[in-house]
């Protein structure tokens, strides 16, 4: 977990987190922080060995800290955060000590963790996919009756 651990140190990734948490300072809807991202890595970690999935946990943890590094953007200039967040994840990974095949599946499972074409793949993809939409908490948020997320996509129990 070290070079996870790197990313935490990283600057770039530190002032991409920075200007999430300001911009999100005002939101009543889910952030997208620390406590997120963390939740999404720990969700992963337990679906790979509730699923027989062979993850990586390093990579799992790298993939969830990255996943949303774009939003920042994506409210400053509307470009989506998966394609933000998939440019900017690279620079901190190769920083950070991760290998070109490392960064590849890592930023691949970026781009595609707001895409339901791959829920059910059995790779690091899958995985940041279903632990992200698992993270939500609309079982106990505020705002709910105000979200913009259909019903049907709401997580109303707990199930990780």
């Amino acid at each position: 977990m070290e070079r996870v651990n790197r990313i935490l140190k990283n600057e770039r990734f530190a002032a991409l987190m920075s200007q999430i948490e300001e911009l999100e300072k005002d939101r009543i809807f889910c952030h997208h922080d620390m406590d997120h991202a963390m939740d999404v890595a720990r969700i992963a970690v337990i679906m790979a060995n509730d699923e027989d999935i062979p993850a990586e946990r390093e990579m799992i943890y790298a993939a969830a800290l990255v996943h949303d590094i774009g939003r920042g953007k994506q409210y400053t200039d509307g470009t989506e955060h998966e394609l933000a967040s998939a440019a900017f994840a690279p620079f901190i990974l190769q920083e950070c000590g991760f290998d070109e095949e490392e960064i590849d599946a890592i930023t691949e499972a970026v781009i595609n963790h707001g895409n339901e074409a791959v829920m059910m793949q059995n790779d690091l993809t899958g995985l940041l996919y279903r632990a992200d939409k698992a993270s939500r908490k609309c079982y106990m948020c505020a705002a709910a009756g105000e979200c913009h997320k259909p019903e049907h996509k709401r997580v109303m129990k707990i199930v990780y």
